[in-house]
């Protein structure tokens, strides 16, 4: 399949080992011999087992939890690579951490997606390749080439293939503000009308439902997000939805952080099924009968061999 140019080799650190493998079984290479592991210190070592001289790198690691252990991985492995004289390295990251860190929100915070940002480019990484950054103007803080996958059209299909795009009772509800454009986006792919929930966040991680923009009475609600972390926006979206007489909710959202009570929280709710994307691996103590999870390992490796033999990403989602 991979018809020209430097040879392509895909690597993975210890975040998602099982989204590595099945990007590299679809594009008919091996996963590369490379091994992340820690000294007795803690200090994390890199052994690469092969060659990387010349070669086109793909390093495809998530920094989720454990957020700061994953991030160094990646950064020691983009310097591994680049001393190993590999000829040019990308770094595939389905799921960017720090990504909410995104501006000032109150005095004295920092940027800490843009600093990211400087790390990877420091490192020495030549590319960018990543899903559903929390802002998209982050794409800006890099000064390297960024190629950024939307999940939307993986969800749509989703919802599409199950019948949703054929009913008059669907309704899909942004949970803030903030997510209208992927809200539309997503509507638009089941040809169903959007609604907006209004709310207001007193402090981190905690959300305050206001009021529904929009007609969700007797309807099947889909709620929207690009990342569910604590639950507490998408449950209390959803019991709100409930309360102003919707007939069903479903929740659906491209990164699965699922940190703290988001577990608890999700199956105490009102949700029918969640789906989420495997942009992190979730470990088998955070499954739930709720979850459907759905594989962005055929995206990923379209975009991979795209890059690899320069044609247009951008196309994927025409």
């Amino acid at each position: 399949m991979i018809s020209h140019g430097k040879s392509i080799k895909i690597f993975s650190g210890n975040a998602n080992q099982k989204l590595a493998q099945d990007i590299a079984d679809i594009l008919e290479v091996p996963l590369g011999d490379s091994k992340v592991g820690r000294f007795s210190d803690g200090e994390i070592c890199v052994d690469i087992n092969e060659t990387v001289r010349g070669i086109d790198a793909f390093i495809i690691q998530s920094t989720n939890e454990p957020v700061n252990d994953n991030l160094m991985e990646l950064l020691i492995m983009i310097d591994a690579f680049k001393r190993a004289s590999a000829g040019r390295i990308t770094a595939v990251i389905p799921y960017y951490g720090y990504a909410r860190q995104d501006r000032k929100a109150k005095a004295r915070d920092p940027i800490t997606a843009k600093l990211v940002a400087d790390l990877l480019t420091a490192a020495g990484a030549d590319r960018i390749l990543t899903m559903d950054l929390h802002a998209a103007q982050i794409q800006g803080y890099f000064d390297i080439p960024v190629d950024h996958l939307l999940g939307v059209p993986i969800l749509g299909k989703y919802f599409a293939q199950n019948g949703f795009d054929q009913r008059d009772d669907v309704v899909v509800v942004s949970p803030d503000l903030g997510s209208v454009t992927r809200a539309r986006k997503f509507a638009d792919r089941i040809h169903a009308p959007i609604a907006i929930i209004d709310k207001r966040r007193p402090k981190p991680n905690v959300s305050e439902i206001m009021h529904v923009i929009g007609d969700i009475k007797d309807k099947t609600c889909i709620l929207i997000d690009d990342m569910i972390d604590t639950a507490g926006t998408i449950t209390n979206g959803a019991n709100a939805l409930v309360k102003m007489g919707a007939k069903d909710v479903y929740a659906c959202c491209t990164h699965a952080v699922l940190s703290g009570p988001a577990i608890e929280r999700i199956n105490e709710s009102v949700i029918k099924k969640l789906i989420m994307l495997n942009t992190i691996d979730l470990p088998e103590s955070k499954n739930s009968d709720k979850f459907k999870i759905l594989s962005v390992a055929p995206v990923f490796a379209e975009a991979i061999r795209r890059i690899y033999e320069e044609i247009s990403v951008s196309k994927l989602f025409d």
